[in-house]
């Protein structure tokens, strides 16, 4: 699969709908007294010739069967006989008769080509809204997409988007390493002279790997997202990132406050009010916390009730 790709074509999907739908519609003839099969393929035929690279054009039955030859511009599509085959299973039929209108397929690897295929799908009635045929049009990703982002400067901005995410993310990963080195080298020395382990140090150490690790969090979910294309149709791995990202925000200020208040309460007791303010903001932030999983969980709630 090429989740870069399949994240492209649903950010376009509706614009690809639109303009194969309207090609369908303005080539063949629909709601006549009596479709005939002979106006369909001419139809086609007309189509064929439309600028846009096609792989494909065929007609199915009102029961999904194919009947007629593909329509390509390619030979060795055009000559590959598939009629009579049965493809009422297949989603770009039964969805065209069920919602009785021109829809648009998610990708999916062709017979025809071995490639990532879209197909779009335009149902044929009489003037009584009998369904008489289906007709498809069969187009590549890659060239729906080259179809999609037709100038440069598309092409220039996602590369200039890719770059500078990438070197925010090289940059985030350098500072969580240097925190997570500057951690465990902190732990190390203090556990090599075990007998003058000071707790400060080990707090210190604490803070500066959950620090990475939250950092670290971060930049895996950019790099996935921005960079690789690994988006996600469902949001809750978003949210896990988050979760985790806050979480460790908040276990470091925590360790932070509890060293500051041993800290004062030995060398300045007037002070400890410092710790205090600190402990509040943290307080502050379980509380945002607790409200934003409260939020996305109510709103996981509702997708899955629509």
């Amino acid at each position: 699969m090429m989740p870069r790709e399949i994240a492209e074509f649903e950010k376009v999907r509706v614009q690809a709908r639109a303009y194969l739908c309207l090609l369908l519609n303005r080539s063949i003839p629909n709601y006549l007294p009596d479709p005939d099969l002979d106006t369909i393929t001419r139809g086609l035929k007309n189509l064929k010739k439309e600028s846009i690279k096609v792989d494909a054009l065929y007609i199915l039955n009102s029961k999904g069967i194919q009947i007629s030859d593909i329509l390509s511009k390619n030979p060795n599509i055009a000559g590959q006989e598939v009629k009579n085959d049965n493809k009422s299973s297949r989603a770009y039929y039964y969805r065209a008769a069920r919602e009785k209108k021109c829809i648009i397929t998610n990708p999916y690897p062709s017979s025809l080509t071995n490639d990532l295929t879209v197909t779009a799908s335009y149902p044929v009635y009489d003037n009584n809204k009998k369904l008489h045929f289906v007709v498809c049009i069969d187009i590549s990703l890659k060239h729906l997409l080259d179809f999609a982002h037709p100038t440069s400067m598309d092409g220039i901005f996602t590369w200039i988007s890719r770059t500078s995410y990438s070197i925010f993310s090289l940059a985030l990963f350098s500072i969580a390493f240097l925190l997570f080195f500057h951690g465990v080298k902190s732990l190390m020395l203090h556990c090599i002279a075990i007998e003058k382990l000071a707790i400060e140090e080990m707090f210190k150490s604490t803070i500066l790997i959950t620090l990475a690790l939250a950092i670290f969090d971060l930049v895996k979910t950019i790099f996935e997202e921005e960079v690789l294309g690994h988006h996600k149709e469902n949001s809750g791995d978003i949210h896990k990132t988050m979760i985790r990202f806050l979480g460790s925000i908040i276990i470091a200020l925590s360790i932070e406050a509890l060293m500051l208040v041993f800290k004062f309460a030995l060398i300045g007791p007037e002070k400890i009010v410092y710790a205090i303010y600190l402990l509040g903001g943290v307080t502050f932030l379980l509380f945002g916390l607790s409200f934003y999983l409260k939020s996305t969980e109510k709103i996981r709630d509702d997708d899955k009730r629509c």
